[in-house]
This record gives structure tokens, sequence and C-alpha cells, in this order.
């Protein structure tokens, strides 16, 4: 009997979960969307959705699989889970949640973020899931005293599947930080943490209330009968597939690029956008642009993290399509995205003047602490669709490249960078783009539309096959039995054009950072 592992990812704006055969190839998929709100002044999702969507996506997988082999879906070798990093989710001693989940969305912990990166030596962005535990402790939010355990999204959807409070070693890295020694939470840091006069009224050491750290290929327990039935509430569905370690959405990202290797790398590309690339050495300092986080193997990655991805362009892509729809042309999505992105290309390759910001949230490495979602021209500018659509693909890329800079000047090699994500299946554009911007080539490959959820099913087999090859090799084999890769190399005159409109951005990004200190 040929087997299947099943991949979920809880993303941003879709839960999507991939069926993959024994070879790690494409089955059938399937997607949910869903949104976050504001609660209580925090972005947040309902947990009642995690389970609507999650049923969905399995009721989809279920009865395509029926329709393609002709039985139900009784049986599963392997599950993965992998989520948004970061963020809150507290529990009690109960397992009841005590305040709604706080996303990495969330910029409001400021505070604990700079006291704890000045107490560890060590970046400790806002989103990190310790950040927003100590924030709320010096808040002084009555919840607090009741934490016994703190969850990623991808850790509690694994623990409602297997009833194991594990989490694998990436997403561990987006809570606190991780000795690569000990492949463990860090313990020189968790008693400095533990020492903390708050904390040591809160009488629960840091250790005792975070998941279990577990590397890629461990078993991270298995589908009880109670996570079955959860997935599959008409039943089909059997108990006893095994659960690899749950991941966050950068690592399985970095799995479904191939960028494990020291050396490599990829740029994930949605809601978000981040650059991981992994360490041959340590760096010579720490940045508050640049998380140290690690590759679901326990590799040092330096990842560059911006809050604001595609929703800005999406908007105005949308706004376009209205536009034809008005003028009676009905156009497909994906058909207006590859139409508008090449269209991009023939713009003057420094937008004539235009500039674009496309922060819908706060963005931390442009030093940018509330939303700034704007665009302006010069008066001698030259407004056009070309270059105006330019300049919101150059806006993707822009914060992101404050922080590859710095990775520049300390010398990290990158052998290899993929691009992953949506707006990477407009073929050539957004690779050309960032291979130009990055002075590096930029690979994509087909399994870039598919992400994580495709990467963490690679990750269920892994640890299902207990395979003897090393992680990296395994991914390796991986790959070259099921992608084709496409490399786009710089363009000379995208490389010139961007260099004038990145001059420029950086002054403007004065201007802004002026505007947010008098509360405009």
């Amino acid at each position: 009997m040929q087997g299947y592992s099943l991949g979920i990812e809880l993303g941003s704006t879709r839960i999507k979960a991939v069926l993959v055969d024994e070879n790690a190839q494409t089955v059938c998929t399937a997607v949910y969307d869903w949104e976050d709100g504001l609660v209580d002044g925090y972005w947040s999702y309902n947990l009642e959705d995690v389970k609507t969507g999650l049923q969905s996506v399995y009721k989809s997988i279920a009865e395509a699989y029926s329709k393609l082999k002709g039985s139900p879906l009784t049986h599963l070798d392997s599950v993965g889970v992998s989520a948004m990093m970061h963020g809150y989710l507290a529990f009690d001693k109960d397992g009841k949640q005590l305040v709604p989940f706080r996303t990495w969305r969330n910029t409001n912990t400021g505070p604990a973020s700079k006291k704890l990166s000045e107490l560890f030596a060590f970046n400790m962005p806002h989103r990190w899931s310790i950040c927003h535990y100590y924030q709320a402790v010096l808040n002084g939010e009555d919840h607090v005293g009741e934490v016994c355990k703190l969850h990623t999204l991808a850790s509690y959807v694994h623990y409602l599947l297997t009833g194991e409070y594990v989490i694998g070693i990436g997403d561990a890295s987006g809570m606190f930080p991780i000795s690569p020694e000990t492949h463990d939470y860090d313990e020189r840091r968790a008693e400095l943490f533990n020492g903390l006069p708050e904390i040591q009224k809160m009488g629960k050491k840091v250790q005792d209330i975070l998941p279990k750290v577990l590397l890629a290929g461990h078993s991270g327990g298995k589908l009880t009968e109670k996570g079955a039935a959860f997935l599959d509430p008409d039943g089909h569905l059997q108990a006893g597939a095994l659960c690899c370690p749950p991941e966050g959405d950068a690592g399985t990202g970095m799995v479904a690029t191939n960028a494990v290797r020291e050396g490599t790398g990829n740029v994930s590309c949605g809601t978000s956008i981040f650059s991981m690339i992994v360490l041959e050495k340590a760096l010579k300092a720490y940045y508050p642009e640049i998380d140290i986080v690690t590759t679901p193997n326990g590799k040092d990655v330096a990842m560059v993290h911006c809050n604001n991805g595609t929703p800005e362009l999406d908007d105005w892509i949308t706004m376009f399509r209205q536009l034809m729809t008005y003028g009676g042309v009905e156009v497909p999505v994906d058909e207006a995205y590859n139409y508008l992105f090449n269209l991009a290309l023939e713009a003057d390759k420094a937008c004539g003047g235009i500039k674009a910001f496309n922060y819908l949230a706060a963005e931390p490495v442009a030093k940018i602490e509330k939303p700034y979602p704007l665009y302006y021209r010069t008066p001698d500018s030259r407004l056009n669709a070309e270059n105006f659509l330019l300049a919101q693909l150059y806006a993707i890329f822009a914060s992101l490249k404050i922080g590859m800079d710095l990775l520049k000047e300390e010398q990290v090699p990158i052998h290899k960078l993929v691009g992953h994500g949506g707006v990477f299946k407009t073929k050539k554009v957004m690779a050309k783009i960032l291979a130009s911007i990055l002075e590096a080539p930029v690979a994509t490959y087909d399994s870039a539309g598919e992400g994580g959820a495709w990467g963490i099913a690679v990750l269920a087999r892994y640890a299902y096959e207990k395979s003897e090859d090393s992680f990296e090799t395994y991914v390796d084999k991986i790959f070259e039995k099921n992608n084709r890769a496409t490399i786009e190399e710089p363009d000379a005159e995208i490389v010139q054009g961007f260099a004038q409109y990145f001059a420029s951005y950086k002054k403007s990004l004065e201007k802004l950072r002026a505007l947010q200190a008098l509360k405009i």
C-alpha cells in the first residue's frame, strides 16, 4: 500500500493542506481563506476559525483523494503542522486560553524587546513570544500569574492532534533564543530572564512554560483518536499517523526552497516578507534588523523579517481589476497579476520620481513605529501605470534591503538564493527584480507556490522514513525528484535604477520618522 503524508500550514491569509506520496510528490491540495482582525487592540485570530479551517481543508483533501483513488482516505503515514511563527498563545494549567491570540503583527512589545535585547546582548524582536509574555508582565496584566503553557500556533495545533507539548527547533527559535551547542533553549539567557524581579514574582521558570524542543527527523508523537476526529469529523481517518515536530513558516519555507545548507538562503514573500540565510559562522555583532533563528535541524540562520509584504500591492491590483471591469473587461486574478507585473518591467527603472511605502503595519526594520501606507511623487515625476506599478514592486523589497545590506557588510556568503511565495509564480518578473536589488542570482522552484505546506509534508516524510541521510541530503534528493529551477540573474538597468530609487527612499524614511516623532 502506497503511503501518504499530510502537510498543513496556517498562514496569515490562508490555511493550506498538501497531500504527498512517498516521493513527496503532490497528490492534491486544498485552501481555506481566513483573516485576522483587531481584538482588544491586538491583531488576532479566533481559535474556532482554526478548527473550521483545518476541517475544511482536510475535507477537501479527502474528497479529492477519493475522486482520484476511488476509495476513502483512511490512513496517513505521517502528518506535519506548520504555521506563522511567534506571537502569544497563553494557557493555564487546565488548558484554558487566557487571552485572545496575539499574532506576530503586534508591535506593542517595544519596552520588553528593548530590555531583553540589552539583557541578552541578542536581538529580541517585537514579535517573539517571550517578548509578548514579558510585555504582559510589565503591563501588570491580570492573567500572567496563571500562565502555565506558551504555544505558537503550530505547537498549539500539534497539541490538539497529538496531546504532545513539543515544538520544532525552528519554530522554538522564534519564541526564545536557542543554543547552537545544546539545540535547546539557551540556558544562560533563560537564567538571566528568570532572574528578572518581575519574573521571579511569577514563581515559574521560563523553561517550564515553553514547549519541548525537537529536531527534524524526531517523532513529535502520534495522531490520537481525538486528533483524528478533530481533523475528520466524518470518522474515516484512523489514528496512529506519526506527527513530525511542528514548525514555523520560516523553516518550512526553507525546506520548500531547498535552502537548508550553510550559505544558502531564501526570500519568502506573502503578508510579510523575510529572508533566511543559513550562516557558516556567527555574526560579529547583533543588529536590531537581524534575527537569529534556526533551520529545522538547528543550523543558525540570519533572518531579516519585515512586517509588510504584498497586501498593499494586492489592494492596488484589486483596484486596477475593478477599473477593467467597469470598462467591460473581465480579467482573471492570475492574468491581472501577470499583465501588471510585466507592465512594470517597461517602467523607468528609477520609477520616474515615484516612491511607494507599503506600511500597512509598523515596520521595525525601517524604524517606522506606526502604519504609513502611502505613495508620493515629486513635481517633475512621470506618473504612469508602469512607473507606479514598479514603485509598488520595489516597495515590497525595500525594507528587506536595509537588513540585507548589513549582512553584506558582515561579508556573509550567499551561494544560492531562492524566491518563495505566490508573487514568484509570475515568471521572471519578481525574481528578476529581487536578483537585481540584492545583486545575486535568484532561483524559483515549481513548488514555490505550494510553499510551507509542502515543506512540512517533506518534514513529515523525513520523520516517518527515519532516513540515514542528513537532513540537507534528504532535501536535496527530494528536489532532484520533484523540482525544476528557473534562475534569474541581475539586470544591469534595474540594478542602477533601484540604487537611485533606494538612495531617495532612505532619505524619505528620515522624513517619515520625523512625522512619527511629531505624532502625525
